[in-house]
């Protein structure tokens, strides 16, 4: 059985290894949707300033908080709070009848 300090330390490592991952996708989606508007005319300084932070900020974001979901299952932090709103939900229910 693992120890939650060795279980959140490979949920870490695999997390920043997924942020990686999908920096480099997001840079390649972004070179991506540059060539594919250089194709209809000249691309404007404005266009790819708003191209690179529109594509590339959306790409990190949505995959990002993806990432963080899977490492706050990985790391034991949705089974701690788990636990301690089943032991709170008892105690209250009990109050009420």
């Amino acid at each position: 059985m693992q120890t939650a300090s060795t279980r959140q330390d490979r949920a870490g490592a695999e997390f920043r290894r997924m942020m990686k991952l999908i920096a480099i996708a997001g840079v390649v989606m972004t070179a991506g949707a540059l060539w594919y508007l250089s194709l209809f005319g000249p691309i404007t300084a404005h266009m790819a300033v708003a191209t690179i932070a529109g594509v590339f900020l959306s790409v990190l974001l949505g995959c990002g908080l993806f990432a963080a979901a899977f490492f706050s299952d990985k790391s034991g932090h949705d089974e701690q709070v788990t636990n301690a709103t089943r032991g709170g939900a008892s105690t209250d229910d009990q109050s009420f009848r």
